[in-house]
């Protein structure tokens, strides 16, 4: 006797892709965006959009239980890089992994707390012929009250390179869109950040340098650094760092600033656009330093600085990986922002970079309220 026809009521659930390390729950995933179902890869059984979800822990927050941002920037570029590499590979020839190359400016939108579960999802929007964009939602999720709340959107930028030859970049499949309009959009974002890109280039050469007795409130006071040796589990199959491994330490370093700046809980709340200038290669020593360059009435913004020296290449010198600025926010027991101690800028270099993040406040806050300019 044959067994009867499967009803669509007794199908399966689609599980979450897990990546390693991230594997703690699984369930159904939701209906497909409106995104993925308007576009899909060249290969029609690599699907354009995945989710990823784990248990926040206690070693993934502060002392408030606040999980820390850089716990979640690393979750969004493991996302990230499974779509990414899976398309890249979704056709017949070189095999390769997709590196990541930027972050677009992430918003931390709510706070997640211990024992709550992040759900990670991520889809691919936009590809040039060298570069795939990813773009990701964060959702946090209650599992004693079943609450859920976006906790992160972001964008980020990933070059396929080759397993062979890891200085060979290669080429992408294009993925198929429903409309011209959203291809048209997605090449207009493309070109913004390679324009963003080279905008950084003329920090690379800036470092931060240390003072003896500092004074309160001073950037010398509060800046910060973390020496770090790469190690194998720090790397791709390229023997290169994970990106979401330099996001978490860039964020670590940030958070120390932030900390000893206004001796408080401190959390979070943005991360500019993180540009990847080079590889770091398994072996090398990452000094990731940061500075206070800006404060406002109830934020800090500080810039983040990665360099790496390949002590075992003595035909390398030390460059610089990335660079990026963090904006973190002070909170009471109660988790509302306390105005932060007014930073007190020095030198002619501060007082510039205090003037230039303070640019960079004032039109932000502008683009959130909507307007295109700031109004008085």
């Amino acid at each position: 006797m044959a067994p009867p026809p499967s009803s669509p009521s007794m199908a399966p659930p689609r599980l979450i892709h897990s990546a390693p390390g991230l594997l703690d729950t699984c369930s159904q995933l939701p209906p497909p965006s409106a995104v993925a179902e308007k576009m899909s890869g060249p290969a029609t059984d690599t699907p354009s959009a995945i989710q990823i979800c784990r248990i926040m822990r206690p070693d993934d927050a502060n002392v408030a239980g606040n999980v820390h941002g850089g716990t979640i920037l690393k979750m969004i570029e493991e996302a990230g890089a499974i779509i990414s590499t899976r398309h890249c590979n979704s056709q017949n020839g070189e095999r390769c992994v997709a590196a990541l190359a930027r972050v677009e400016r992430t918003d931390f939108l709510s706070p997640m707390c211990i024992g709550e579960v992040a759900h990670v999802s991520a889809e691919i929007t936009y590809t040039s012929k060298h570069s795939v964009e990813v773009q990701v939602h964060v959702m946090s999720e209650n599992i004693l009250t079943g609450t859920k709340k976006l906790t992160n959107k972001a964008t980020l930028w990933y070059v396929p390179l080759s397993l062979k030859n890891v200085d060979k970049v290669l080429e992408v499949p294009p993925i198929v869109y429903s409309r011209q309009e959203l291809e048209e959009e997605g090449r207009k974002r493309y070109e913004a950040q390679k324009l963003q890109r080279m905008e950084t280039t003329w920090r690379n050469g800036d470092m931060v340098q240390p003072v003896a007795n500092p004074e309160p409130n001073t950037v010398s006071y509060s800046q910060s650094s973390l020496i770090h040796l790469v190690g194998p589990s720090d790397c791709t199959l390229h023997g290169f760092v994970h990106g979401g491994v330099t996001m978490k330490l860039m964020d670590e370093v940030a958070g120390i600033v932030a900390a000893r700046h206004c001796k408080t809980n401190i959390v979070t709340a943005s991360v500019d656009a993180i540009n990847f200038h080079d590889k770091i290669r398994k072996g090398c020593v990452v000094t990731i330093s940061g500075r206070m360059t800006f404060t406002s009435n109830k934020s800090m913004e500080i810039e983040v600085l990665v360099d790496a020296d390949p002590v075992v290449d003595n035909s390398q010198k030390r460059y610089r990986a990335a660079s990026a600025f963090f904006t973190y926010v002070s909170l009471n027991q109660e988790g509302k922002p306390l105005p932060v101690p007014q930073l007190v800028p020095e030198t002619e270099d501060e007082k510039k970079r205090f003037e230039d993040g303070k640019g960079r406040y004032v039109q932000m806050k502008a683009k959130r309220q909507g307007h295109t300019e700031p109004q008085p």
